[in-house]
């Protein structure tokens, strides 16, 4: 790991948080997103090797320019990875870049940091925890303004679905019950 290549502490994320002007509805998302990445990668296999630093970071920062493209209509998820990235956390903005759309995605390779971030990302609307036939609900009722859109929407439900299952076939428990449990401490 270069110099410009490390993973922020917790207290660094709460500092850009702060510094770029996360609205607090927009942390609030991505604390949620953050517990339903640990509730996976706290229950992983021991053969399976996630950095859990790099989960909690990329989790909590995956909207990091969300406030500021509700202005200027970017997206969000390559300019956060951009910043982050300049920041000198390239391996957080790899993943942040990812956390809408995954490249690359290999349904048998090893279970990766990306994925979590992505997977926990579409189980969180707003702040709640939901299934993800609500959450791309939402998302269509959002941001589907065209059949195009919609249709992106849809093709990336598919791909959700098989992270899903890579990730539940990699947990020492039920994945549905693990993320039920944060939703009774966290309510």
């Amino acid at each position: 790991m270069s110099s410009t290549d490390r993973i922020p502490s917790r207290e660094e994320c709460d500092e850009l948080m702060a510094k770029y002007c996360m609205l607090p509805n927009i942390i609030a998302h991505s604390l949620q997103v953050m517990r339903v990445s640990l509730a996976i990668t706290d229950n992983l296999k021991k053969a399976v090797p996630i950095n859990r630093n790099l989960v909690i970071a990329a989790a909590l920062l995956h909207d990091i320019t969300k406030t500021r493209s509700l202005k200027t209509k970017e997206h969000h998820d390559q300019s956060g990875g951009e910043l982050l990235r300049e920041l000198g956390f390239a391996r957080v903005g790899e993943i942040v870049k990812q956390h809408v759309i995954l490249l690359d995605f290999n349904p048998q390779g090893k279970l990766e940091e990306r994925e979590i971030v992505n997977y926990a990302d579409k189980r969180v609307m707003h702040d709640r925890i939901v299934s993800l036939v609500q959450r791309v609900e939402d998302l269509i009722q959002r941001y589907g303004t065209t059949e195009e859109i919609k249709n992106r929407i849809r093709i990336n439900e598919s791909v959700i679905c098989v992270i899903e299952k890579k990730i539940a076939d990699s947990m020492t428990v039920d994945l549905d019950s693990a993320i039920q449990r944060i939703q009774t401490l966290f309510p």
